[in-house]
């Protein structure tokens, strides 16, 4: 009953609850996952039912144990379930993953969790690999593809004789006279004697050759011998002279002993005695015509081979390898399937083309290692006619052709030969380093960044090629699928083909007599029986990519460019195409990146996910959700040490009557709750950006106010990155950079096309901060990052303890081999290759987690070793060093980003995007004290409650009362109402956005 509720439930493309009577046939699959004792980091011995079947939102304070329930605890032990499963056999090559410090967990099912992290972000790793589109894409093309030849345009077909003699007798083709023949090669005379002879005593008795007719049975042989020539010269060999009336199984015998007399290829010249024919192998381009004893017949090739004679090519079979970019049967030779190829860029060699030679144009020649390469430049200057003492932008071609190419014979190899002596020695780490900096991506010469050899590219479905259907956005690949004309059959098995006409003894009755519109009917039909189960595949992934509010990326797109909300619902598309069922999915924050628009198709699919008979939990803040979901569980009632309780368990509407709830006092307002406590402020100058046309923008003029606080919102996909990441943020730091007299960065110098910007004189600095790690090493963390660590490393190496044994503060860093633990290099954890798996870390057993040597820890300061300090939360550290006013400084910091729940040990790798942000604020606020910066933020509310959120909005309006400037890319309704200048990107995604629809001061 389950499975025919679901299989209705897809046909109508509608969601609906299954019917939860059948579950009672079972009572394990009703029963909740029961978690009992649960002291997972914070968590404080809690018992928890989780529903099986139902949505569950984990809801809290940040920092409160949200992620230790869901993640390190239901997560962890269903993946740890499931290894265990294995027979004895498979376990001996896998790590035993430790169990999650509970009591007890009982009826926990398989468990998948979507995280931010899920998703690989490899430059060969895109939104169609991710999703599993590119599989059904290469089985589509390389079943159903037509091939073309990329040269002269002409279609090339594998021929059968059965399909030839169809085409040949239709009335439609109005064949004349016509000879079926093979090709055969006569290299001189001497040897076209023996041939010909061999081809006689074969019983064949004609011979064409230069458009001329000889008898084998001649006895002068000289006119033939004179057609030969020195040089050799093709001839075909007759099989048959036949017509259009001709019987069908004779066109069939005959053309079947030409092709295996030609090893797979025969040739047909006919007498077209009305328009050209129409068939399945028609070209756009006129058929070739050769004159026979003088008279014009059209030549018509058959082969059993992919291969297109005019130009000579032949193409490899259509498999699925041939249509992957990650395989190098399919992928460009060049670029090796990346689309792009990393050269040395001038705009970063020089990079301020104002300067001359001997000034430093060339950058890296300003260096001491390479500044001998400026000196000999110099030295050949006047010999060369090389001007050292213009601008660089104003030195002639024959000036630059030596720059770049030398002077063999001084010995100079000129920029070119630097760069190569540079690739030589690339094992070097810091050859490479070096070089990296002076190359960029550009897009591949030979495929354009198509990423595919042409022969792959030459097979096409409708027109498109699969590089042409992998660039389109997933809507327009939806549409583009929903027009093929593959028509249902009533029943295809019955289709009709040649061999199915032809019986065993070659005859064929009047009845089953093929024609053209038969075989092209057979050939629509066949198209359609493989097209139909691929085609239906991608276009139920798209739906599920348009669910989640992604129909407006390109499948090509790599991954590594997406946000940080796109890249976990590209995972939850991929758990929605699995059609598991059972199974726990934990879900950590999927509405993050969300416009509120989006967020209820989103809640739409998770809904449709429970109702195939899964548990979802999600971790998750946004009211919609929690509103949406069956189940609620508050972890609360603060953060860190102070948090680790349920606080309330029950249906949202509950929550929103509990008093107690912190979550649901917000809810109780519709999270309309925040009240500004001022008027919104008045921008004291504005910086205008002119003509910004990157990406989908669409030549915009867009000012942004300084002294106040800027939301730019609008649906996802709109343009907001485009404009303030890869627009504002280079436009402004170039303009900063020109003004101190410094060379820009060379990561700028990627910015999107822009007319012009003003008005940066009016601030001192620019800083983005996004959702991108502060690290991707577990050894970066918040105590290291907030530069905390020197100061508290110091205190421990005063101490009578460490002077005895001769401590330095190097001994007390776990990034030092002076101290750290030799088993785990001072990590804290040893990480283990799952192959097929994800990797797993495990505590290391030698320090047990803590990441120095036994006798660093017997160093105490206040009868607490340092690794019980990286233990400690940031606000419990502010307390314990207070007679250390300069650690407590910059731990004060955290504390004002809302970051004082977080552990000064706690790996960077495991915080949200949301606190990396907090984290790099904090550490600019720790750093040198600077006046008049503009902050651009991208959704700093991401893993925040609603409390968190008030803290958040109070750090912003006291950064904009020390003279700061904030741009904030935002969606979260409470800080849209706190800012006092509002810029709305839209009105749609993509193509649909990239306008300015709302820019004016808050009311």
């Amino acid at each position: 009953m389950k499975s025919k509720a679901r299989s209705q439930k897809r046909s109508s493309g509608t969601i609906t609850a299954i019917d939860t009577s059948a579950g009672k046939e079972n009572e394990a699959d009703t029963r909740p996952i029961e978690l009992r004792g649960c002291r997972v980091n914070n968590l404080q011995s809690i018992d928890v039912d989780i529903p099986r079947g139902k949505l569950v939102v984990v809801c809290g304070l940040s920092g409160s144990g949200k992620t230790s329930l869901a993640l390190d605890t239901l997560y962890a032990e269903g993946q740890r379930c499931y290894i265990e499963s294995f027979s004895a056999y498979t376990r001996q090559y896998l790590a035993r993953l430790e169990k999650p410090d509970c009591d007890s967990i009982n009826g926990i099912p398989p468990a998948i969790a979507v995280t931010r992290a899920s998703a690989v972000k490899n430059n060969r790793s895109t939104v169609a690999t991710a999703t599993e589109i590119a599989e059904h894409v290469r089985l589509l093309f390389a079943k159903a593809g037509d091939l073309t030849c990329y040269q002269c345009g002409r279609k090339v077909e594998i021929d059968s004789p059965q399909s030839v003699a169809a085409e040949m007798t239709d009335p439609a083709t109005q064949v004349g006279r016509a000879i079926v023949g093979f090709e055969i090669w006569l290299p001189d005379r001497t040897s076209a004697g023996e041939i010909l002879l061999g081809l006689q005593q074969e019983g064949y008795l004609r011979l064409i050759l230069k458009g001329e007719t000889f008898q084998l049975s001649d006895e002068d042989r000289r006119p033939l011998a004179r057609r030969i020539g020195s040089r050799g010269a093709t001839a075909i060999v007759v099989v048959d002279r036949l017509s259009g009336q001709s019987e069908q199984p004779r066109w069939t015998e005959s053309l079947e002993t030409a092709m295996a007399e030609g090893n797979g290829r025969g040739v047909v010249l006919y007498e077209a005695s009305g328009a050209a024919p129409e068939s399945p192998v028609e070209s756009d381009m006129s058929p070739r015509t050769i004159a026979v004893d003088g008279r014009e017949m059209v030549q018509r090739i058959v082969s059993d081979r992919r291969r297109c004679d005019e130009c000579d090519l032949e193409f490899p079979d259509p498999v699925p390898r041939l249509f992957n970019f990650n395989h190098p049967l399919g992928a460009c030779p060049t670029c090796e399937g990346f689309g792009d190829v990393l050269r040395v860029d001038m705009s970063r060699v020089v990079p301020d083309p104002s300067l001359s030679l001997r000034e430093g144009a060339i950058a890296p020649w300003n260096t001491p290692s390479y500044s001998h390469e400026l000196d000999e430049l110099i030295d050949l200057a006047d010999d060369y006619k090389i001007r050292v003492d213009v601008p660089f932008s104003k030195l002639k071609k024959s000036e630059l052709k030596k720059i770049h190419g030398g002077v063999p014979e001084r010995n100079f190899g000129g920029l070119d030969g630097f760069f190569a002596w540079l690739d030589r020695k690339k094992y070097k780490m810091h050859v490479r380093v070096f070089a990296a900096r002076y190359r960029s991506y550009t897009t591949c010469p030979t495929c354009e960044g198509k990423r595919f050899k042409p022969e792959a590219l030459s097979y096409r479905i409708d027109g498109r090629n699969v590089a042409d259907v992998l660039k389109m956005r997933c809507d327009q690949l939806d549409q583009f699928l929903a027009g093929l004309e593959f028509e249902s059959h009533p029943d295809s098995r019955h289709l009709i083909t040649a061999d199915s006409v032809t019986d065993s003894k070659g005859e064929t009755d009047a009845d089953s007599q093929l024609t053209l519109a038969m075989v092209a009917e057979a050939h629509d039909l066949r198209q359609y029986t493989i097209a139909s189960e691929p085609v239906r595949q991608i276009r139920d992934r798209l739906r599920f990519l348009d669910a989640v509010g992604l129909g407006y990326l390109q499948l090509d797109r790599p991954l590594r460019t997406l946000s940080g909300g796109e890249t976990q619902r590209i995972a939850l598309t991929s758990a929605l195409g699995s059609t598991l069922v059972g199974m726990l999915y934990v879900l950590d924050e999927p509405t993050a990146g969300l416009h509120p628009d989006d967020v209820t198709n989103l809640i739409r699919t998770i809904v449709e996910l429970r109702d195939r008979g899964n548990t979802v939990v999600a971790v998750e803040h946004n009211a919609q959700l929690i509103a949406a979901a069956d189940h609620v569980i508050e972890i609360g009632p603060n953060a860190g040490v102070g948090g680790g309780q349920v606080t309330f368990r029950g249906t949202p509407e509950e929550l929103k009557n509990e008093s107690d709830s912190v979550t649901g006092e917000y809810l109780a307002d519709d999270v309309g709750g925040y009240e500004r406590q001022h008027a919104a402020r008045k921008p004291i100058d504005f910086i205008k950006l002119r003509g910004a046309s990157g990406h989908n923008l669409k030549n915009i003029d867009v000012e942004f106010p300084l002294g106040a606080l800027c939301v730019v919102t609008g649906r996802s996909g709109s343009g907001k990155s485009s404009l303030i990441h890869d627009t504002l943020f280079g436009a402004v730091s170039r303009r900063l950079s020109h003004r101190r007299g410094e060379t820009p960065n060379p990561d700028t110098a990627q910015t999107l096309p822009h007319e012009g910007i003003e008005g940066v004189e009016r601030i001192e600095d620019c800083l983005l901060v996004d959702q991108s790690p502060i690290s991707r090493s577990p050894r970066s963390c918040p105590v290291t990052f907030a530069k905390a660590f020197d100061e508290i490393r110091k205190a421990f190496a005063d101490t009578v303890d460490a002077k005895i044994r001769n401590f330095k503060p190097g001994h007390f860093s776990f990034n030092s081999a002076a101290g750290q633990c030799t088993a785990c290099e001072g990590a804290g954890v040893q990480t283990v290759d799952m192959q097929f798996l994800a990797d797993v870390s495990m505590r290391c057993p030698e320090c047990r987690g803590r990441r120095y040597r036994e006798e660093v820890l017997q160093v105490r300061y206040r009868d607490r070793t340092i690794a019980d300090v990286l233990e400690m939360t940031v606000g419990e550290a502010y307390r314990f060093f207070r007679t250390m006013p300069k650690a407590q400084a910059r731990l004060k910091r955290l504390i004002d980003v809302g970051l004082d729940y977080i552990h000064l040990g706690q790996p960077a790798t495991t915080l949200s995007s949301g606190e990396a942000q907090r984290l790099k604020l904090a550490a600019f606020l720790a750093g040198t004290k600077r006046r008049r910066t503009l902050f651009l933020m991208d959704e700093p509310t991401t893993g925040l409650h609603f409390a968190d959120v008030e803290r958040l909005i109070d750090c912003f309006n006291a950064l904009i009362a020390d003279g700061h400037s904030l741009i904030v890319i935002e969606h979260h309704p409470m800080l849209v109402q706190a800012a006092d200048w509002i810029v709305e990107i839209g009105p749609g995604a993509a193509d649909e956005g990239g306008e300015i629809v709302r820019s004016e001061r808050a009311v």
